[in-house]
């Protein structure tokens, strides 16, 4: 899949330009079959999945929202460093 400014490119050379495909595939270093099917799909712009990934700290993240807020609250001299929040966990 292309990425929308190689898209966009395509798209006015075919268009404005009236430059030809086998032109188009040279400059852009893609397929004829590519540039084709680019051009045919008209306005509609490439879709990419998202992904439905939980993040690895969901597990721990009360846990550290709650100790940085407190940590917030300290003096600077008095907080613990991000090593001294780490050992605990480990």
């Amino acid at each position: 899949m292309i990425d929308v400014a190689t898209l966009s490119v395509i798209r006015r050379w075919a268009l404005r330009e009236q430059m030809s495909i086998r032109e188009i595939s040279r400059r852009t270093s893609l397929a004829r079959n590519t540039v084709k099917k680019y051009l045919r799909a008209g306005d509609e712009e490439p879709r990419y999945a998202k992904r439905a990934s939980s993040s690895k700290l969901d597990p721990y993240a009360e846990k550290l929202s709650t100790w940085l807020s407190i940590e917030a609250t300290k003096s600077r001299k008095q907080r613990r460093t991000l090593l001294q929040l780490h050992t605990p966990q480990v």
